[in-house]
């Protein structure tokens, strides 16, 4: 569905969401954090991580210092606070280091709400976290590492983490164990990523998955940044040879490219969203060019930008994006895409898809009460029968509302602003290309 034309802006839709998320608030002496799903009777498509970047408190405190940011409110500065309060108070008790899921997503939540705040109380748990993450790495054939696991769920997503935490708290030695730790996953045949068995039990033992969250494509965007970070050709070369085993993979036809799911199994079934599809895979490319500065690789973030306008999303449902709007796998996560290429290449196309995607996401909005807008869809594509609602931020209404806000920001060049953008995230932090801000 979407709405009728000057219905409901972007922002008007993120301020709903708020209030629904809002509704989902768990206060105690720790501060304060959401229910996953607080719909009566209502059950989260992943529950039990309540501190988390993916579907917690950590991704929750993002939308709300972007939320502040946008509308001038210090009330939702206030939210971010209090989220950040009990981040701060109970991260000692996550086992978990990934950045999604576990700790390096709390670092990141905090370094970033003491920057926006000015607290310096949560910089200082940033870095906490970050030197408990520095201690907990071990030695892993030959190298160093956390969990043996080199895809952005394991420890790619942990150097990244660490990266950023060495610039926004000013600390060398947090980029120098990412680099070293880096240099393990550097040398690596293909920078691939076997994921079934075990690690996804709806996939079989032998598959190899291309995409981005849990793949080759997003181990590869890794040591990309590494290379931009250090100079060093290994890293470079590293990156290259993912790139080159993504491409030889992909499905090309009429300057389209699309991405299999994972091989050899599923070579026909092509992901558009994040995690395991189009949207991540551009990211790695775009990655590449924006620090080695070859064409052909902007050429392939075109390629899958264009299988994707050309799959007929939103309007079509494919086996590759179903029922599904959230930033991990679907419709969000578009228009992160498709924002971030039109603050990188000026491109009006992609700005038109990106409002194309924002309207169809504004018309999803379910508001049949008073307690805000949330997004009802089937996260898990292999069970559509499984319907839920859900407050976090790659999961549920805080990043479907972030999106939003990211596309709101494209409207109002004259109120520039940084967005916080996930590290994971290659494309500029003030959506606007480098013509409109001098304009402005």
């Amino acid at each position: 569905m979407s709405p009728e034309p000057g219905t409901e802006s972007p922002l008007l839709a993120a301020t709903r969401a708020a209030r629904w998320i809002r509704s989902a608030a768990v206060d105690d002496e720790r501060g304060r954090h959401w229910r996953a799903n607080p719909d009566p009777r209502g059950k989260a498509a992943l529950p039990g991580q309540p501190l988390s970047l993916y579907s917690g408190a950590a991704g929750i405190v993002l939308f709300f210092l972007e939320l502040a940011a946008a509308t001038g409110d210090d009330g939702y500065l206030d939210d971010a606070r209090a989220g950040a309060r009990y981040l701060a108070a109970t991260w000692r008790d996550q086992a978990d280091l990934s950045l999604h899921h576990g700790l390096s997503g709390v670092m990141f939540a905090l370094a970033e709400a003491g920057w926006a705040t000015g607290e310096e109380s949560f910089e200082i748990e940033a870095g906490a976290v970050a030197d408990h993450v520095v201690r907990s790495a071990r030695s892993i054939d030959g190298g160093l590492g956390w969990t043996g696991d080199p895809a952005q769920r394991g420890d790619g997503g942990i150097i990244l983490a660490l990266l950023h935490a060495a610039g926004i708290l000013g600390v060398p030695a947090y980029q120098e164990i990412a680099v070293e730790a880096g240099a393990r996953i550097a040398v690596l045949a293909v920078p691939g990523h076997r994921f079934g068995g075990g690690a996804c039990a709806d996939l079989p033992l032998d598959a190899v998955t291309p995409g981005f969250l849990s793949g080759t494509a997003g181990t590869a965007f890794l040591l990309a940044r590494l290379y931009g970070v250090t100079g060093e050709t290994r890293f470079l070369n590293a990156a290259r040879r993912g790139a080159d085993f993504v491409r030889a993979i992909s499905a090309v036809t009429d300057r389209c490219a699309l991405v299999p799911h994972h091989i050899p199994q599923g070579r026909d079934l092509h992901y558009l969203g994040f995690c395991s599809g189009s949207a991540g895979v551009a990211r790695m490319f775009y990655e590449l060019y924006r620090v080695a500065g070859d064409a052909g690789d902007l050429d392939w973030v075109e390629r899958l930008a264009r299988g994707i306008v050309r799959s007929g999303v939103p309007g079509r449902q494919t086996e590759g994006y179903w029922n599904v709007a959230c930033q991990c796998c679907g419709t969000a996560g578009l228009v992160e895409l498709f924002v971030g290429l039109w603050a990188a290449t000026g491109r009006p196309a992609h700005l038109e898809f990106a409002h194309e995607l924002g309207e169809n996401l504004i018309g999803r909005a379910t508001r049949h009460d008073e307690r805000g807008s949330r997004w009802y869809q089937a996260y898990r594509r292999l069970r559509p029968w499984e319907v839920t609602a859900d407050t976090g931020y790659m999961i549920g209404a805080a990043g479907i509302a972030t999106a939003l806000l990211h596309l709101d920001a494209t409207m109002r060049p004259e109120e520039a602003r940084r967005l916080v953008l996930p590290p994971d995230n290659p494309f500029p932090a003030i959506p606007l290309p480098t013509a409109t801000l001098r304009q402005s």
